[in-house]
């Protein structure tokens, strides 16, 4: 165990070295197969996705998959330290990726590890190392999942602070497009659509979906982009805006997207429809082993790749949520090093 824990917290260390920016992976790709080769795991490899399969393989049984990301948002300017300089200090260890995903990436890797010598498991293991996760990619786990056996259970690694998250939103991105008449800005005009836009954006911040998710809560719609006019003197002949909506488990996202365009007073349509909102049964097995072991269970806002599953998947692992895409990322060494015990205490329950 203590070896697992030391070599994670290395690997973590080469991973934040190795710019891995979305779309742009081989070199953290190669860091872990260097894992694999280090303990005679034979691996496969999907583009710069990496995955393993357990060493006894029943097709009798079903399969739990390990998962998490080693894609990562670009550094924003905010940044004081190297995003790609992993040191450490005062119990943190800093860089781009550290805490999303990173120290779960390596946290249930060292899991899977540790479980892939042993026989006669309940479940076949599969830990897929995936890509694109950040930008939802054609590559990501969604691109890639009809490549893979059948899953039928999953955790998902992401910063939960080892809690449970046993649900999470979905999310429908809509292009809004408010109208009106162009024209010289000399001249009258009673249908400017910028002076439209904050009635609009009123009834986007008023409006309320009837259903509530005792786990998620109610669907949250956010304005978070607009764009209009290409000079001083010229009315533009449209408003462009962008409608962030996190969807809860009540509804689909063709629901809300339909009871949008039916009731919203602009032009409305959806990026995509698949990012559905997802979860897995409070008396699962797995989510009770979490119980029993001093977790706690919660509704997750943020999304996943547990989106692009269609069996029970569970969120979970170290780092915490609030420091994902923040200046001088870091996650704490304590949290690596209860994550995968933890992890393993987990599993041995089900498994």
């Amino acid at each position: 165990m203590n070896e697992l824990i030391a070599q994670s917290i290395l690997l973590l260390k080469k991973l934040i070295k190795n710019p891995s920016f979305s779309g742009e992976e081989t070199a953290t790709a190669a860091c872990l197969i260097e894992w694999f080769d280090r303990y005679e795991i034979p691996y496969h490899r999907i583009g710069n996705t990496v995955y393993a399969l357990h060493s006894a393989i029943d097709s009798n049984k079903p399969t739990l998959l390990l998962n998490s990301h080693h894609d990562t948002v670009r550094p924003n300017k905010g940044y004081t330290k190297d995003p790609f300089d992993p040191i450490i200090e005062e119990g943190k260890l800093y860089g781009l990726g550290s805490n999303d995903a990173g120290g779960a990436l390596v946290s249930l890797l060292a899991t899977f590890t540790h479980f892939y010598v042993i026989k006669d498991l309940k479940y076949n293991l599969i830990f897929v190392a995936s890509v694109e996760e950040e930008t939802a990619g054609p590559n990501s786990l969604r691109g890639i999942l009809k490549q893979l056996p059948p899953v039928d259970l999953a955790i998902v690694g992401e910063p939960t602070q080892m809690q449970l998250a046993i649900a999470e939103k979905g999310l429908v991105v809509l292009d809004a497009t408010i109208s009106g008449t162009s024209g010289h800005a000399a001249h009258p005009n009673e249908d400017n659509p910028i002076y439209k836009v904050p009635e609009i954006i009123d009834w986007f911040k008023n409006f309320r979906f009837e259903k509530t998710s005792n786990q998620l809560g109610p669907v949250k719609m956010t304005v978070t982009q607009l764009q209009a006019g290409s000079q001083h003197n010229v009315v533009p002949a449209e408003v462009k805006m962008v409608v962030d909506v996190r969807v809860n488990d009540c509804y689909s996202n063709q629901e809300v997207y339909d009871l949008l365009r039916k009731n919203a007073p602009c032009q409305l349509q959806p990026r995509s429809l698949h990012l559905n909102s997802s979860s897995i049964p409070i008396d699962h097995p797995l989510v009770k082993a979490g119980v029993a072991l001093g977790r706690t269970t919660y509704g997750s806002p943020t999304l996943s790749d547990m989106a692009a599953l269609t069996c029970p998947s569970l969120k979970l692992g170290p780092g915490d949520s609030t420091r994902s895409h923040q200046a001088d990322e870091f996650i704490y060494i304590h949290e690596i090093e209860e994550a995968i015990p933890l992890y393993i205490n987990i599993l041995e329950q089900i498994l």
